[in-house]
């Protein structure tokens, strides 16, 4: 009993939410700044809406916030859930991620011969 008990507390210490909240909180929230009067003042408190701006400046649209709200009903719902499940939840979630790799490995010949087939043409004194 006692070790279900501390394999529960070392998966739930591994399972937080913290950073998908605070990822949900930081695409509805807007950061404040204060414009201070010469009184000391905080009148002239103004929002600007940083994380949707810069979403429209790099995405060209605004951020629906709906897949921040998925990671973070996954991440909760994924604390009602026994260790043993959880542990093989995100053993699996590793395997995919580990799956997505972005760089393709090649060896030197293999290197040499796409170097050629995409480059090759700049080799060309003719060009």
């Amino acid at each position: 009993m006692s070790t279900d008990k501390e394999d529960s507390s070392a998966v739930r210490r591994r399972v937080s939410c913290t950073k998908c909240f605070d990822a949900l909180w930081f695409c509805y929230w807007m950061s404040r700044w204060s414009d201070k009067t010469s009184n000391g003042d905080e009148t002239g408190k103004g929002l600007a809406p940083f994380y949707q701006m810069q979403q429209y400046y790099r995405v060209g649209k605004l951020d629906d916030c709906t897949q921040k709200f998925s990671d973070l009903f996954d991440c909760l719902s994924l604390k009602t859930k026994r260790a043993s499940e959880v542990e093989k939840i995100l053993e699996e979630r590793e395997k995919e991620d580990a799956a997505k790799h972005i760089w393709i490995m090649r060896t030197k010949e293999e290197a040499s011969r796409h170097w050629n087939e995409t480059f090759g043409h700049l080799d060309d004194p003719n060009c």
